[in-house]
């Protein structure tokens, strides 16, 4: 048997194949678009091409248009799929997740694959994924540029709205002033991660293991600079991306066996 996750984010759409014994065979990400609908046909059409057939898989869905999902057996919320994915990637029973997503950050502490507190960034863009390619654009980068010109910078320059509308304005004036596109790339940085320290601080348990989740888990530099403010290694996979879809996935194969078993 197969198992699916599909994990349609407001920027990506993430989807995790499994076996029944949580082998992740394949993961691949696409641009959600402006339609969750349309998002989930390529999807389909995807994991046709890749040789998995959607009609006979067993998929849970998830993210903010999970009941985009006709197919899923199930539509599950991301806070849950993602400490369940985390849980797989990382060996740790107990630990913190630092989930960085389009349009909004989370921050959850999980004990043994279940979800113990969270917090979640979603009333503003501020310190998202969203404020960052809003940022780089009006930089004329990537956000991968971003991630490698920040480490350039010669100074540390401090980026002080926090609003998104704010910042950029600000970002703007900075440019009139001559400041150099490093600074101001390590400043928008920083931004984020205050911004994500200011959520994180409302855990409970802040000690222990801090792992990122989240479509920047692969920018190393902003992980450096994440890792000294938290004063200790944030960790995080090639394949953290995915923990929302993995999550989902794996919860398809347990309900299946539990279901076969009863």
């Amino acid at each position: 048997m197969i198992y699916v996750g599909i994990d349609i984010g407001s920027t990506c759409a993430k989807t995790a194949v499994m076996n029944e014994n949580k082998e992740i065979k394949d993961t691949f990400v696409i641009p959600t678009g402006w339609s969750s609908l349309e998002a989930v046909e390529r999807i389909n059409e995807t994991l046709s091409s890749r040789g998995v057939n959607p009609n006979e898989a067993i998929c849970i869905s998830t993210g903010y248009g999970r009941k985009a999902v006709e197919g899923a057996k199930k539509q599950v919320t991301e806070i849950t799929c993602h400490a369940k994915g985390a849980s797989l990637l990382f060996p740790e029973k107990v630990f913190n997740v630092v989930d960085i997503g389009g349009q909004d950050t989370k921050v959850i502490s999980v004990r043994n694959g279940k979800v113990t507190e969270f917090y979640m960034n979603d009333k503003c863009s501020a310190g998202t994924g969203k404020f960052l390619e809003i940022m780089a654009n009006r930089l004329g980068v990537s956000l991968a540029e971003l991630d490698q010109i920040a480490r350039e910078r010669t100074e540390k320059l401090q980026i002080s709205a926090m609003c998104t509308v704010f910042a950029e304005s600000e970002i703007v004036s900075l440019i009139g002033q001559g400041t150099s596109k490093a600074n101001i790339a390590w400043g928008v940085l920083q931004s984020v991660v205050k911004k994500v320290r200011q959520e994180y601080a409302k855990l409970s348990e802040q000690e222990g293991p801090i792992f990122l989740t989240g479509g920047l888990c692969e920018d190393v530099y902003f992980l450096e600079l994440l890792s000294e403010s938290f004063g200790r290694t944030v960790h995080s996979d090639a394949k953290a991306r995915y923990a929302g879809a993995i999550g989902a996935a794996a919860l398809a194969v347990e309900q299946d066996l539990k279901n076969r078993a009863e």
